[in-house]
């Protein structure tokens, strides 16, 4: 395995390397950022067996190439699916329930919501706890906190005794209302923790989500139980193999919501990183797209696996705390809702779809050609990587098409067969279809462009956002391939290939803030009330103090307010910032203002005068990384070294409009910020992209390859 370093722009470096790895479902990806501004990559094949193998396999690879020994990484900063795919795959803990008398069945009356329209017979995914193991508890809290039944705790410790006797991993405590007043919560968890055996993950709605919606909340706290022992015994065995290798730094992991977060944290709310996958790319996305000057992007993040996208509009990553995850749901939105688990915490809004590189092809029942959900994965992989594959996917069509190269793959690290992956289309496609091997591979690579256009619209289109109006930022192992093709579907201009691409999520890991999050339900109408702000200053503070006790002191700490505000009758609340500092009457029409503002951008239009009803408030703290903030140009320390103005040439087939062409092979460095003209194809170690021919590209100061594509120019 080879690595790839690019320069990058540094300021003021307070210390020293810093080191993080992305899960792919193919490939581990690892960038190091050194003291020096230096960023090096390396590429991996993942190890489903033993995630933790892959990672020490590219920190060993980056270390020797750095001439570094392991123990000189500060931070080890890390994204990951294993808590989605507990989720996915049903491979979560054993896991309880305890509840209020009467409220057992929440987790299956959820919402009355159907997201398969015509589908009449449509089943919801079963909880997450079977009934058996729903157990009630008599007692009783109003709205306000007010006990309106005391807690029987005689009746806790037979509760205690029978999930002792169930051999339960993992227990959700959720009553009605604790948001209020957890008062109950802590002591049923304080006896649990006296009975069940010492290691039984215990979490309680209190601590979770201390907001309303018992649905939304017994279901978040209950995904946290779930996943807990799970994602907890992942990341313990973790820190110790990286111990066991000497690599001591400090253990962060990407949170859902787009911050880093220590691992002990993570541990005790694994609920937090279920998607943490997707999160570290749009991430670094916004902070290196912005500095670069583009500030309205969609993102396209397209792995071996999956495709996903994410809108960022003027900079700003765009989130909700509208989530569901499993049951086939893959994306935020409040008219597909009840096919997966409630999700209610803070998540980056990315929509995901079942296309990557190792998405299988096939021919269903009615003779239609089908590419994915289902995936050759890193074992066996793509029938090229000659591992014992033989179904023909994404990839296979990529090589046949003459887009990737026919040897080897990330920088000689992965060999590549292409007679495999010829022989692979023309027995599971050709034949069938009785089609002209190029004709297959192209209608192969445009479906999956079909496929990932659905992600895109669905973070846009579906959202009332134009693709015309964004630069798509294109990045993954196959994102710079589709990108053109997919953007000129898209009726889109530009395309932005960054630095280190292939490898994008784990750099911007590189670049995301230290956080915490922590909110509380606060019921309250907005209006004229000499008391609201006080109580709202106060809430405010309570938040803060926890959030400073989990991050620290640091003078680098920023603190953030928001509220979820809603018109009085409205069923969910919208987001706006709250400016922090002295809150007073004077404060609460600014309130009003930012929301009605928020409103009319999201819905077109306003209520007047209508009561608004601030649900709930949050205080978010982030400490920024060490490191720097912008990215150079990572081809010219290249430049010098370039003898021809091209590597070689390839034949490449861009459909029947231009058939086979001769195509130049470069590398990013041979690219200059004077427009080149297509095709061209772009190879470096971590990635190639596809410079289609009515199209140019050029590399700007940033380092970022810009394709412009031809205005109207068909496919």
């Amino acid at each position: 395995m080879k690595t790839s370093s690019c320069i990058i722009g540094v300021t003021d470096m307070a210390s020293g390397y810093r080191i993080a790895a992305d899960i792919g479902g193919t490939f581990t990806d690892i960038a190091c950022l050194s003291p020096d501004g230096t960023l090096t990559t390396a590429k991996t094949p993942t190890t489903p067996g033993d995630y933790a193998a892959a990672i020490l396999t590219g920190i060993a690879d980056v270390a020797g190439r750095l001439n570094l020994p392991v123990d000189r990484f500060d931070e080890i900063l890390h994204a990951s699916t294993i808590a989605t795919n507990a989720i996915l795959e049903g491979k979560g803990a054993r896991t309880a329930l305890v509840t209020t008398e009467g409220f057992r069945d929440v987790l299956e009356m959820r919402r009355i919501r159907v997201p398969r329209l015509y589908e009449p017979l449509y089943r919801k995914p079963a909880p997450l706890v079977p009934r058996r193991l729903r157990l009630e508890v008599p007692e009783r809290l109003g709205p306000r906190g007010e006990v309106i039944r005391e807690l029987d705790t005689e009746a806790v410790r037979v509760v205690a005794d029978a999930l002792a006797a169930h051999e339960v991993e993992a227990v959700a405590i959720c009553f009605l209302h604790s948001y209020a007043n957890p008062q109950h919560e802590m002591a049923v968890e304080q006896i649990l923790r006296e009975t069940l055996p010492e290691g039984t993950f215990i979490c309680a709605s209190h601590d979770v989500l201390p907001e309303i919606r018992e649905y939304e909340r017994t279901s978040t706290t209950v995904v946290n139980a779930y996943i807990g022992p799970v994602v907890s015994q992942y990341l313990s065995a973790l820190q110790i193999r990286l111990r066991d290798a000497g690599v001591g730094g400090r253990l962060l992991m990407m949170q859902s919501s787009g911050g880093l977060l220590d691992i002990d944290r993570v541990i005790e709310r694994p609920a937090t990183v279920v998607e943490s996958g997707p999160a570290a790319g749009v991430v670094g996305a916004a902070r290196l797209g912005g500095k670069a000057g583009h500030g309205d992007v969609i993102t396209f993040d397209m792995g071996g696996t999956t495709a996903k996208a994410s809108l960022i509009e003027g900079g700003r990553l765009v989130s909700t705390d509208e989530y569901e995850v499993g049951g086939g749901i893959s994306m935020s939105s409040a008219l597909a809702k009840g096919g997966g688990y409630a999700l209610r915490l803070p998540v980056i809004d990315v929509s995901e779809v079942g296309a990557g590189g190792g998405s299988i092809v096939r021919i269903d029942a009615g003779g239609a050609l089908k590419v994915g959900p289902d995936s050759a994965g890193a074992v066996p992989g793509p029938a090229c990587y000659d591992a014992g594959g033989t179904d023909a996917t994404v990839t296979d069509a990529n090589v046949v098409l003459g887009y990737l190269n026919p040897t080897a793959l990330a920088g000689g690290s992965v060999p590549i067969n292409a007679r495999l992956s010829r022989e692979a289309i023309e027995r599971n496609v050709c034949e069938p279809l009785d089609r002209d091997l190029l004709d297959a591979a192209w209608g192969i690579h445009r479906l999956a462009n079909s496929a990932m256009m659905r992600a895109v619209k669905a973070v846009s289109t579906y959202r009332g956002r134009d693709p015309r109006d964004f630069a798509l930022f294109a990045f993954g192992g196959n994102g710079g391939i589709h990108a053109a093709a997919l953007a000129r579907e898209l009726g889109m201009a530009k395309v932005i290939v960054p630095p280190g691409a292939g490898v994008f999520s784990a750099v911007g890991l590189l670049f995301t803030d230290h956080e915490v999050s922590r909110s509380n339900t606060f019921g309250r109408t907005l209006g004229p009330d000499s008391a609201l702000p006080v109580d709202m200053a106060a809430t405010f503070k309570r938040l803060e103090d926890t959030v400073r006790a989990e991050l620290g002191a640091s003078p680098q700490l920023r603190l953030t307010w928001r509220a979820d505000l809603r018109y009085r009758g409205q069923g969910f609340e919208l987001s706006v910032d709250i400016e922090r500092g002295e809150l007073d009457d004077a404060s609460l029409p600014a309130i009003r203002a930012a929301f009605e503002a928020e409103h009319r951008r999201s819905y077109g239009h306003d209520l007047g005068d209508h009561a608004i009803e601030i649900v709930t408030l949050r205080a978010i703290g982030t400490i920024p990384p060490n490191g720097p903030q912008t990215i150079r140009d990572a081809g010219k320390s290249a430049e010098k070294t370039l003898e021809q103005p091209t590597v070689a040439t390839r034949a490449a087939y861009f459909g029947p409009d231009h058939g086979l062409l001769e195509t130049p092979v470069v590398t990013r460095a041979h690219l200059s910020e004077a427009p080149r003209a297509g095709p061209l194809i772009v190879e470096e170690y971590e990635g190639t992209t596809i410079v289609p021919p009515d199209c140019t590209a050029l590399r700007d100061a940033h380092g970022n390859i810009v394709i412009a594509l031809a205005s109207g120019a068909s496919q």
